[in-house]
């Protein structure tokens, strides 16, 4: 376990690394920053995950899941054929 210095009071804080540790002091969040950091790599892998053509909602109908899960199952495959041509094409000249 190590200490940090809080940015709100200036007292030194135990902390174990973690982003949501507070001040023992005035209990404050000892790293915002990091904190923020996280919050938006959340919110965009969220993003990303939910602009994905073959996204699942819960809402979506029972033929609609099918499609979506066989879309999903046929890029899969695609693009681990189109890898393996690549990886053939680099690994072969040498």
């Amino acid at each position: 376990m190590s200490q940090k210095k809080c940015p709100n009071c200036g007292e030194w804080s135990n902390w174990t690394n973690n982003y949501e540790d507070r001040c023992e002091h005035c209990g404050e969040i000892l790293s915002p920053v990091e904190l923020d950091r996280h919050s938006k790599k959340e919110a965009e892998k969220d993003r990303q995950e939910k602009e994905w053509m073959f996204y699942i909602n819960p809402e979506d109908s029972g033929l609609t899941k099918f499609f979506k899960k066989s879309g999903n199952l046929f890029y899969t495959v695609f693009m681990a054929i189109i890898t393996f041509i690549m990886w053939l094409i680099a690994a072969l000249p040498g």
